[in-house]
């Protein structure tokens, strides 16, 4: 068997949580490969909405596995908090959620370290979760971190002690007021949390799983254009977002790799700093933002709202190998005369329709229009059924892109979304 991938095609908040909820059911195991808190999954059924941020999005069936994988950080206090939520529920997820002895922790001063560096940015500022996130993966590559496997030793707390130590030196460097006991709080609570479930070198566990046939989907948190490497650098994350990141983040070798399944939104978000060629700063901008609810599921900052920027896709789509595209939130655009799509960039060294080094050069995005459907899609059921205009759409971005859309999300609950 292969190992099939879901990822985000933008600056994230595309809609994975509900996908890989929804896709869930033909999966016997469902492993996050990277992130951490800083990722905010939202599911929403039997009237509730449910927001994951650790935890895999399959968590809510009954008969699949997740693995939190070793390109994942956790912080062991958000980690309660989605335990507890989920126990509330009723749902006994204790023989199903398994962790990655390779994972690593995010300890309370990485999130005061955070928290002082942004601080100290200014008008600079990358817009940080404040989660921890950065200065974690920072240790990561710096050999110094804490991983889940290191709560099993008897000198966790020595080995906690030390590194807390070293990141109270760093503070020093910054004009910065904290208390490290108010951010301690409930942190070894976590821990214990987390001692709890199966505590697992899961790459030997992914590998053992697929050589036995069962079927695998990697669920990858933000965004490709958010990726380390890949992203509109600075203003990214802290790990690799694209589909070469399922194989570090679970120790998959590359041809294990099936399925490419990129989630895209029928139009562009951003949360944060940093270049967005097709954000619209005027009240059609303002309306996509309250009709599609574009407000951060982690942070609930307003996101910046766009139309869809196909130079972007396709570049996501290049990095990625995606086989398979789905596209949510067609929903939202019903509530518009006329849509537009970026189809290249006007910029200070002349008209392009790629993705540049450095976004910053491009100074318009040209556009395409597009006729709408204006009638509302969140009681359709089957693909024939949806206007011609939305299936005209569905087609352009196959045409321009090169492949073909799969699934149409056209709402947030589980029964709205159609295979096409």
């Amino acid at each position: 068997m292969k190992v099939d991938v879901l990822l985000g095609l933008q600056w994230g908040d595309e809609g994975k949580g509900k996908v890989v909820d929804v896709l869930t059911p033909k999966y016997d195991i469902i492993a996050r490969f990277q992130g951490g808190p800083n990722a905010g999954h939202t599911l929403e059924f039997n009237e509730i909405k449910h927001v994951l941020h650790n935890i895999p999005s399959g968590i809510f069936r009954e008969d699949q596995i997740n693995v939190i994988g070793n390109g994942v950080v956790i912080d062991p206090v958000i980690f309660r908090k989605e335990i507890e939520a989920i126990s509330k529920l009723n749902v006994d997820i204790s023989k199903r959620l398994f962790i990655s002895k390779k994972a690593h922790l995010i300890l309370p001063s990485h999130r005061i370290l955070d928290a002082a560096s942004e601080a100290s940015k200014g008008k600079t500022k990358i817009g940080s979760t404040l989660k921890g996130i950065g200065p974690t993966y920072m240790d990561k590559t710096g050999r110094n971190g804490l991983r889940v496997g290191d709560i099993l030793s008897e000198d966790f707390k020595k080995m906690y002690d030390s590194l807390t130590g070293k990141h109270m030196q760093l503070l020093g460097m910054y004009n910065f007021e904290y208390k490290l006991k108010d951010f301690e709080e409930g942190w070894f609570e976590g821990i214990n949390t987390i001692k709890k479930f199966s505590i697992i070198d899961s790459e030997h566990f992914i590998n053992q799983e697929i050589n036995k046939g069962k079927s695998i989907l990697a669920e990858g948190a933000q965004g490709t254009l958010l990726d380390i490497d890949f992203g509109s650098y600075p203003f990214v994350t802290s790990s690799n977002t694209i589909c070469a990141g399922a194989c570090t983040g679970l120790g998959v070798a590359p041809n294990k790799i099936g399925k490419v399944f990129g989630i895209f939104k029928a139009y562009c978000t951003r949360v944060g700093s940093g270049p967005f060629p097709t954000e619209l700063n005027d009240e059609t901008g303002e309306k996509l933002r309250q009709k599609g609810n574009e407000f951060g599921a982690t942070t609930g900052r307003p996101r910046r709202c766009g139309w869809l920027d196909l130079p972007a896709l396709k570049y996501s789509i290049m990095l990625n190998g995606v086989t398979n595209l789905i596209m949510t939130k067609a929903d939202v655009l019903s509530a518009f005369d006329s849509i537009k799509v970026c189809t290249a960039y006007e910029t200070t060294e002349g008209i392009i329709d790629y993705f540049p080094y450095n976004i910053n050069i491009v100074t318009k995005a040209i556009y395409t229009d597009i006729p709408s459907w204006i009638e509302d899609l969140t009681n359709v059921e089957n693909g024939s059924d949806l206007p011609p205009e939305l299936i005209d759409y569905i087609h352009f971005i196959e045409k321009e892109v090169g492949v073909p859309v799969t699934i149409v999300s056209v709402g947030p609950k589980r029964r709205q979304i159609i295979e096409l």
